[in-house]
């Protein structure tokens, strides 16, 4: 461990990409700092308050809207892009091949189209957000050319974190949008613990005590599960070529338990959050009907039962989903019937790929299940404790400890790469 230690701080290129990560990390922050115009802090404060909602929401926008920031919607459009894209490729064909079989440049022309349509759902989003703080009398009386100003501020704001997030992926080390999240809540933890430590009371600590419990498996149950594989052996034909023998070597093919990573649970805050934002719009409006209506939805969606079972099943939908889209059995099969290559006792082609399928779907049903559990786990806490901020407190820890054991593996494969140069 020390020795890589030291090949980490002599390495001139990964210290470089290092540097290079934390210097647009803050940049990130600075830009979480800057306020938009006309903004009443004393009522924001007031309105964000033990709000669950806006708390998840504040998780993506790395704090930016508990100042309001040019920053303050995040990188939410463009997660909610890519939730569209991606269920765009079980319906377009083509699409799909773009994805997955045209290789690194289909799939930078995919995330193209991604962030083209980030900018109307950034709009939406945007108004939707300004019509709602300007209804609180956050922002007071603005007129539409000032608000009109702010969303394109904020869009502007999302695409530059993009931007950022593209240079980390290229120039840095780990995945950009992911490690943009991932700023946000570390730099949100002093101001979490010094609201807590306000709210304190010595009644709670059994209450504390159990959560930091769970917290500990929480951490333990993510490493397991990302880092739990099922093997499945294949081995090589025998190939005689002149004089020689060539194949006939056996070895495996690694497939993880959870395929999908955190995706499953950044996709379900986002869908979470998209609706949520649009009712709060329209019950904000004069209209009587629209605006009882959309006071029945919200209060439906803010019961706690019904947003962890929302929560739930979008965690364990979008896991499944989002291992449908990345991993193809068909494509493996084929590859490795065009090498020569099968899985003991069962025939190449079409046979390969559904049993293929059918360990992936077996072995996703476990890490779909413990994703969605410790997803909702913080909730029950909150609803048992009354303490809110263990809610958000659990998903974004979740949320750290994957994209730090991602980001680990990206340091340690240079790593492995110089000791063995």
């Amino acid at each position: 461990m020390l020795n890589r230690i030291k090949i980490i701080l002599k390495d001139k290129g990964l210290r470089n990409k290092i540097f290079f990560v934390l210097v647009i990390l803050i940049l990130f922050r600075v830009g979480s700092n800057i306020p938009i115009p006309g903004v009443d802090h004393t009522r924001l404060a007031a309105f964000l308050s033990n709000n669950q909602f806006f708390g998840l929401l504040d998780i993506f926008s790395g704090g930016g809207l508990s100042n309001l920031s040019i920053l303050m919607l995040g990188v939410a459009p463009y997660i909610t892009a890519s939730i569209i894209m991606q269920l765009f490729t079980m319906i377009f064909p083509k699409l799909k091949e773009l994805y997955q079989e045209e290789g690194e440049a289909g799939r930078q022309k995919f995330n193209q189209y991604s962030r083209l349509l980030t900018v109307p759902l950034g709009f939406l989003q945007g108004f939707g957000l300004m019509t709602m703080l300007q209804g609180q009398g956050i922002l007071g009386a603005i007129s539409f050319l000032d608000k009109f100003t702010n969303i394109s501020i904020m869009i502007a704001g999302t695409m530059v974190l993009l931007w950022l997030g593209e240079l980390i992926s290229e120039k840095g080390i780990g995945n950009g949008v992911s490690l943009i999240i991932f700023g946000g809540i570390v730099a949100s933890l002093p101001s979490t613990i010094q609201r807590t430590l306000f709210t304190f009371e010595p009644s709670q600590i059994p209450m504390y005590g159990l959560f930091l419990a769970i917290a500990v498996l929480i951490i333990g149950g993510v490493v397991v599960i990302s880092e739990a594989e099922r093997l499945v052996p294949v081995s090589y034909a025998k190939q005689v070529r002149g004089a020689r023998m060539y194949g006939g070597v056996s070895t495996h093919i690694p497939l993880k338990v959870n395929q999908a990573g955190v995706i499953p649970i950044i996709f379900a805050i986002s869908i979470l959050l998209f609706p949520q934002m649009i009712v709060n719009l329209f019950a904000g409006l004069n209209s009587g009907i629209i605006a009882t209506l959309s006071g029945y939805v919200l209060a439906f969606l803010n019961n706690s039962f019904v947003y962890g079972a929302l929560y739930f099943i979008l965690v364990f939908f979008f896991t499944y989903f989002y291992t449908a889209v990345t991993f193809d059995p068909k494509m493996i099969s084929q590859n490795l019937q065009k090498s020569g290559a099968f899985v003991p006792g069962i025939r190449p082609g079409q046979p390969t790929a559904e049993h293929l399928a059918r360990i992936i779907t077996r072995i996703t049903l476990v890490g779909a299940l413990f994703l969605g559990l410790i997803a909702v786990l913080p909730l029950g806490i909150k609803a048992l404790t009354g303490i809110s901020s263990l809610a958000i407190g659990g998903t974004a820890l979740l949320i750290v400890v994957s994209v730090i054991l991602e980001t680990t593996k990206q340091i340690e494969a240079q790593v492995v790469m110089k000791e063995y140069e």
